[in-house]
């Protein structure tokens, strides 16, 4: 029988670091020097820690380990994007996504095996839900994508901007996310500023407010729709928190923040939500928000029932929009050609949801 598995290191930001050691008799301010030796120096072995005592280093490594999660694909797409399928301890898959441009290199990062919320046009969803991923799960992604890219001899950071817009509700998994960013943002691991990490919602309301006095980082809202009727269709969660409720928990997040703006995603999806007059309703329903919004063309997968607005509506809608002063931006579609690109994250994982079979029987 395989002995129980240690707690793993990457689930322990710095303070809750710091309390562990503290139980075992240890100073605290040897969690600074682990966190160092682990995300600066990115040192697996306990016993390479050098400013440790030799003790300190064996003990460390009776308590704890370093798991990260397996790389079972590392794909490249000819517009330079890069998605890691990874393994978890428990055999379910997740997936990670690299988007470099020309003035930053941005990370994707997913918060939950699969995805609850069943919004009708993401593949995530279509897959079903299995878990949240832990804390070391998601901090790992970024790890492993970080030595991944590092070159040696390069100063700059491989990776400048982290998105939580992958596989899953972010808020859906609060802790465990809140304490990921924390070691994000922490100076002696990632040391990323709260503006450069973005996390995403479907609009997941009471959260919103919690996630203002906790982890203060910029957010963008899944948004989709400028009515109640329609959103109900496109993500269910609208009819627990419709939109007038989102948008009053948006603007109590930008409260006090000056020049700070909430980014409201827009999937374009033909004859769906992309005419002139939906146009003109979402510029009624964000003119009391500091907004920017991102249309994205749909991205199609094999089962969605959608089909991507033409570009010419893509571009007057963006008119429409721009025109009433709101900052608005296509999207670029960025590593389609390796199912990378928003809403196609899908990942392998048992469906404990069963919803993927219950599509499947209604579509019989």
């Amino acid at each position: 029988m395989n002995p129980p598995a240690r707690p793993n290191l990457l689930d322990f930001d710095r303070p809750s670091l710091a309390a562990f050691l503290r139980q075992r008799g240890e100073q605290p301010y040897r969690a600074d020097q682990v966190v160092q030796w682990v995300y600066q120096r990115g040192e697996d072995d306990f016993g390479a820690m050098t400013n440790l005592s030799r003790v300190l280093r064996g003990q460390l490594a009776d308590w704890l380990e370093i798991r990260l999660p397996e790389v079972v694909a590392d794909t490249p797409s000819r517009d330079g994007s890069r998605k890691w399928l990874l393994r978890l301890a428990d055999g379910n898959c997740i997936e990670s996504v690299f988007i470099p441009e020309q003035d930053r290199a941005t990370l994707c990062l997913s918060s939950q095996v699969g995805c609850a919320l069943n919004c009708d046009f993401c593949a995530t969803g279509y897959q079903g839900f299995n878990r949240n991923l832990d804390t070391g799960e998601i901090v790992g992604q970024l790890l492993l994508a970080w030595r991944a890219l590092q070159r040696p001899g390069q100063g700059r950071r491989p990776i400048t901007n982290v998105v939580m817009m992958g596989m899953g509700e972010p808020l859906a998994n609060f802790d465990n996310v809140v304490r990921a960013m924390r070691l994000m943002q922490d100076d002696l691991a990632f040391g990323l500023s709260r503006r450069r990490i973005t996390l995403s919602t479907a609009g997941m309301v009471p959260a919103m407010d919690r996630l203002k006095q906790a982890c203060d980082v910029s957010l963008a809202v899944s948004l989709h729709a400028p009515t109640d009727a329609l959103r109900d269709r496109l993500v269910p969660l609208n009819r627990k928190y419709p939109i007038a409720e989102l948008m009053a928990a948006c603007r109590r997040y930008v409260a006090g923040e000056a020049r700070r703006r909430i980014t409201f995603e827009y999937v374009m999806l033909d004859g769906v939500n992309d005419s002139e007059a939906q146009a003109r309703q979402l510029v009624a329903l964000l003119r009391p928000v500091p907004a920017k919004v991102n249309l994205i063309p749909f991205n199609p997968f094999p089962g969605s029932g959608y089909r991507t607005s033409p570009r010419v509506r893509i571009d007057r809608f963006r008119e429409i929009l721009l025109g009433a002063g709101i900052l608005t931006v296509t999207r670029k579609t960025r590593g389609d050609d390796i199912d990378a690109a928003c809403g196609q994250l899908a990942g392998r994982f048992r469906d404990r949801t069963r919803r993927r079979l219950a599509l499947e029987a209604a579509a019989r």
